[in-house]
């Protein structure tokens, strides 16, 4: 039997489902002056797009290298970095039908400032990684939501395609932290959470795709 598409209404019930636990993680939104400099900077967006989500496989990589005596870690990260590496593909090759030349630009200041308070033992070095991932997932999935109904068919259509892997992404990273057991775990998260949402309410002087309130001039 042939596949029907689903009605617009359950699509967008979908989408609010996967989305909920995003927002409820988060401990703001977005701010709207952020998605207007997204609109008017599409260059810049998709390159930082790209750069993001190689930095995302490599994170995933170092991961898997460092802790290898963790077997669901391996499998989870594993299956992380195989998409991030074919989103990166498909963002490259997004821009190259644009005719937007890909290359290297400085990072926001986002995942810095959320690395520098990763703690010094081991046990809670490896949980703080795990929420910052979870941070960074989430953050990238409600951004892709809030662009999907104002760009163009295309990159519409590619961000919505994005949504559903970075809403797992996220609920990974967590899952993976909360399985070790610490009894710190929630304390960082909240912790995190708190640092994350000043990156984003911040004036940020140079726009990013995880940048935050953009300076008007």
């Amino acid at each position: 039997m042939l596949a029907t598409k689903k009605p617009a209404t359950e699509l967008v019930n979908d989408l609010e489902g996967l989305l909920q636990p995003i927002r409820a993680f988060l401990r703001c939104e977005t701010p709207v002056e952020w998605i207007e400099a997204a609109l008017e900077q599409q260059q810049i967006l998709l390159i930082d797009h790209a750069n993001c989500e190689k930095k995302a496989a490599a994170t995933a990589m170092r991961l898997m290298y460092r802790y290898t005596d963790n077997p669901s870690l391996l499998s989870k990260m594993s299956q992380l970095a195989r998409e991030e590496l074919l989103h990166f593909q498909q963002v490259v090759e997004l821009m190259a039908a644009r005719q937007i030349r890909y290359r290297q630009i400085a990072p926001s200041r986002y995942a810095a400032g959320l690395r520098q308070h990763i703690s010094d033992p081991e046990d809670l070095a490896l949980i703080d990684t795990l929420i910052i991932g979870a941070y960074i997932e989430a953050r990238s999935c409600e951004r892709f939501a809030l662009l999907v109904p104002a760009l163009d068919a295309e990159l519409s259509k590619f961000y919505r395609s994005l949504l559903r892997s970075e809403a797992r992404h996220f609920q990974d990273y967590l899952d993976l932290a909360k399985s070790t057991g610490h009894q710190a775990v929630m304390e960082r998260i909240g912790f995190f959470g708190e640092v994350e949402s000043e990156l984003v309410l911040r004036p940020d002087p140079q726009f990013r795709f995880h940048s935050g309130l953009p300076l008007v001039a």
